[in-house]
């Protein structure tokens, strides 16, 4: 067994641990035997932004070498995968038979494993819910040695969705994927404050499937909240070809914390605002800039330092309009702000998942630099507003977040509580739950 060192990717939590790197699904059968005493995580990509990922000076089980596929019906679009499988591995086996991703985040450099176990959503949620509302089995081993085949109507499995890697090791997955073209038709309509966008977005959740804004959290007055709101639907265009855009730059180094100040971002947000000189825009663009913009670059996460970021994402109920004003413009009097800042407005579709972070109302997903007190101070204000608002924290973002606030947020963890595996745990479950 090796010892290394492993990072989020906020990079603020980087931890020692010891590792087993499985190269075939009997190797993790055998490791569980071998190594009965270890209090062990599952492991995909480490593209959590907070410490769900992690488990600090104990073991991780690397899962990413399990990346083969086992089933593909390209009549009915079930596609039947080991856990490491990413999905852009999905998308560049499925789109030249016609099939498409149900629910995707905003990276395709995740394994299916943690897109399950954080039961991801995406800017169709309004339509399709979560990633665990296309999922349709699991192969489930336990520590104990026991395999598990779980089907939806299953508790563990309800248990396992959104688990956090918690309720045993995912070996195998299966997906429904969408019989959809990988081309989108979109339309860019910038907005000069919320209640703008409360109105485009209402609207366009009736008539089109992926919907999403950027909002400039650095502007006030009549522009708080001013942006630009996105949305597409599947385009049914036969003779669009199917390409896939690899990622061609790349962040060398940590960038300095010049680079991250408010004028900087001011500068930043005001060029993007208005580079879109019309009201409205009318594209047809492939899938990858449209749904992955930030894929196209490596190591992003070094623009924020050395020091590392955190993203702070939420939800709110959608009658909670004025805590949105309030947070935007709190956030615009503290000195700090977030090149990105993406609002998006989550529908009614259930998910299977007990601990599963989507619910109907207004979700905001920030990255903040890391200045120490200065952000810590300003998510106690923020924290207190999504509290007041009666909404939650995201634990696959989370840096933050204390034993009262988990409670608070997931009182579904009494009834997951018995669903845990116990000889596996993460830095996260332990910052956030009492003897986690």
């Amino acid at each position: 067994m090796k010892t290394n060192t492993y990072q989020s990717w906020g990079r603020f939590f980087h931890y020692s641990h010891s590792v087993i790197q499985p190269a075939w699904i009997q190797d993790v059968v055998e490791s569980l035997k071998n190594n009965r005493n270890q209090i062990l995580l599952p492991y995909g990509l480490g593209r959590s932004y907070g410490d769900s990922c992690l488990n600090q000076d104990q073991t991780l089980m690397d899962m990413k070498s399990l990346n083969r596929f086992v089933s593909f019906n390209r009549e009915t679009g079930h596609m039947r995968c080991e856990a490491g499988v990413t999905l852009g591995d999905i998308l560049d086996l499925a789109i030249p038979h016609g099939w498409f991703l149900p629910v995707s985040p905003g990276t395709k450099y995740v394994t299916l494993g943690g897109a399950v176990a954080n039961d991801v959503h995406g800017k169709n949620h309004h339509v399709r819910g979560t990633i665990g509302n296309h999922i349709t089995a699991i192969k489930l081993l336990r520590t104990d040695g026991t395999i598990h085949d779980l089907t939806p109507e299953m508790p563990l499995f309800k248990a396992t969705v959104a688990g956090l890697g918690l309720t045993g090791v995912m070996l195998e997955i299966e997906l429904k994927l969408i019989k959809e073209m990988p081309w989108f038709d979109t339309e860019n309509i910038k907005f000069g404050g919320l209640d703008e966008f409360f109105q485009i977005s209402d609207e366009s959740d009736l008539s089109h499937e992926y919907t999403v804004a950027w909002v400039d959290c650095v502007s006030t007055g009549k522009n708080l909240g001013r942006g630009i709101f996105m949305r597409g639907n599947h385009s049914k265009d036969p003779s669009l070809p199917h390409k896939s855009v690899k990622p061609k730059l790349m962040v060398p180094f940590n960038f300095p914390e010049a680079a991250l100040s408010k004028p900087t971002i001011q500068v930043f947000n005001q060029l993007f605002y208005h580079k879109q000189i019309s009201k409205s825009m009318v594209s047809t663009v492939h899938y990858d800039p449209f749904f992955y913009p930030l894929d196209k670059v490596h190591d992003w996460n070094k623009i924020y330092g050395k020091r590392g970021f955190f993203q702070y994402q939420f939800v709110i109920p959608s009658s909670e309009k004025n805590a949105l004003r309030e947070i935007f413009s709190r956030i615009a009097r503290s000195g700090m702000s977030s090149f990105l800042a993406v609002l998006k407005k989550f529908g009614d579709v259930p998910s299977p998942g007990i601990l599963s972070f989507p619910e109907p109302g207004y979700t905001l997903a920030l990255d903040f630099a890391n200045m120490g007190p200065k952000t810590d101070k300003l998510f106690q204000i923020l924290d207190r507003i999504v509290d007041d608002a009666g909404g939650k924290l995201y634990p696959a973002k989370d840096s933050k977040m204390d034993p009262r606030q988990f409670k608070n947020y997931y009182p579904e963890f009494e009834d997951f509580k018995q669903w845990m595996d116990p000889n596996i745990s993460s830095s996260f479950i332990r910052r956030v739950v009492k003897n986690g």
